[in-house]
């Protein structure tokens, strides 16, 4: 079931929207943009725009849905925002656990507080758990990220905004690369994506190179669609595999 243009997952589920900036990767958010645009719009639920609250309405949404389907929980917001109650994130861990046919891909900035909430929980095996890292400065979510125990882990490195040098890839089983969108996007250098994907193939680690974005491979700003998602003559859309915890 393919409802969403991400490349790299099937849907999404929102049962949180909004967020706040925490690094320079925030700097030109696309859900914000998003989230602005649905606000001028009218749509229900972004009355405020892109503050954070939580859609309790939404909580049980995958519980509808009887075809294995692969979620991005949060496209729209970071499930571990400082403004996040716990016990909210209690009961979405139950619907993540009382559906055992779906993955669902989360994906935070806030390390700190992923570590806090499962340092007394178990993550659920259908639970792909993941960190932004889009800059050097960023790398130590990675440290924080293998030491919790999870079925998969991965990095999703996008907006790649500057090399990310040497990598530790120990007990992360995906990375994924891409460049950053919209009409104040920051180019990617190629030799960037590349460090990454040859760092990738020698930790045994499955890479998938979204997009370059807005800026191509040959330095020239266009359409993102124009430029495509080739790296070095190829497509990268590997995917982790599966292991039981």
């Amino acid at each position: 079931m393919k409802t969403t243009k991400i490349e790299w997952t099937e849907a999404t589920w929102n049962p949180s929207i909004g967020c706040s900036k925490v690094t320079a990767g925030c700097k030109n958010c696309y859900a914000e943009i998003m989230a602005r645009r649905l606000q001028a719009m009218g749509t229900v639920g972004y009355e405020d725009g892109f503050e954070f609250k939580i859609l309790p309405e939404r909580l049980y949404q995958p519980l509808s849905i009887k075809k294995p389907t692969k979620f991005f929980v949060n496209s729209m917001s970071d499930l571990f925002h400082e403004k996040m109650p716990f016990d909210f994130l209690d009961k979405l861990f139950d619907v993540i656990a009382s559906t055992p046919q779906h993955h669902y891909q989360i994906l935070t900035k806030r390390e700190h507080i992923l570590q806090k909430y499962f340092s007394e929980r178990i993550v659920p095996t259908n639970v792909w758990l993941g960190v932004t890292v889009e800059h050097e400065n960023t790398k130590h979510r990675i440290d924080v990220l293998r030491n919790i125990e999870a079925s998969i882990r991965f990095v999703s490195i996008e907006p790649l905004i500057n090399d990310v040098g040497i990598l530790n890839l120990y007990g992360i089983h995906w990375v994924i690369v891409g460049g950053e969108s919209g009409v104040s996007a920051r180019p990617m250098k190629s030799q960037w994506a590349i460090n990454v994907q040859e760092q990738c193939a020698m930790q045994n680690v499955a890479f998938f190179f979204k997009q370059w974005g807005t800026w191509g491979e040959d330095g020239v700003k266009r359409n993102k669609k124009e430029n495509g998602s080739i790296l070095l003559g190829r497509e990268w859309k590997e995917e982790p595999v599966i292991e039981l915890v």
